[in-house]
């Protein structure tokens, strides 16, 4: 399949398909999103919003949440807010989500079947990180979406004037609905 990928990507740079695509780091609209990677919303969530390249800045991960107040997610809103210039951070959590009622213990049962030695996830521990906790969903998605929500507005390093809102969206239409 990479290879695959590959030959259309060359094809894609010798037409020059990347013409219409042009623009520069800064978001147009002076937003930055957070959701899932969900392969739902690769073109949903911005066909249904409005959004076309150079807008806005997505930040995806699984879930769309944000769990530890010094992520890569967070830190990526940061740079979002300070160096790009956004003003308005929009948590966006949507319907059927994986991550709602993920197991950890599930979790580490595949990882050892694909060849996770027991060796490895004991040094996790041993390290001091909570598996369980960190490979755990979460029970409902508006909870998580209003929590990260929470976490961003409150954040000591998040200017007070970035206006941060939740909302969920239907995978499959692409409605949203504010929280």
């Amino acid at each position: 399949m990479i290879n695959e990928i590959l030959e259309h990507n060359r094809q894609f740079v010798a037409d020059r398909g990347y013409e219409r695509f042009l623009t520069d780091k800064y978001p147009n609209k002076k937003i930055a999103i957070v959701t899932c990677m969900d392969t739902r919303l690769v073109e949903l969530l911005p066909a249904a919003l409005g959004f076309r390249n150079g807008d806005v800045k997505i930040i995806k991960n699984a879930g769309g949440t944000i769990t530890n107040p010094f992520d890569s997610t967070m830190r990526s809103l940061m740079v979002a807010v300070y160096e790009l210039g956004v003003t308005e951070i929009m948590i966006i959590g949507h319907t059927g989500c994986g991550v709602q009622g993920m197991d950890s213990r599930e979790m580490l049962h595949l990882m050892k079947e694909r060849g996770i030695p027991e060796e490895n996830i004991n040094l996790m521990k041993h390290c001091g990180i909570d598996l369980d906790s960190w490979l755990h969903g979460f029970d409902s998605t508006e909870e998580a979406v209003r929590e990260t929500v929470d976490l961003v507005k409150n954040h000591p390093l998040m200017a007070k004037d970035v206006v941060v809102k939740g909302y969920i969206m239907n995978s499959a239409t692409g409605e949203l609905t504010p929280l």
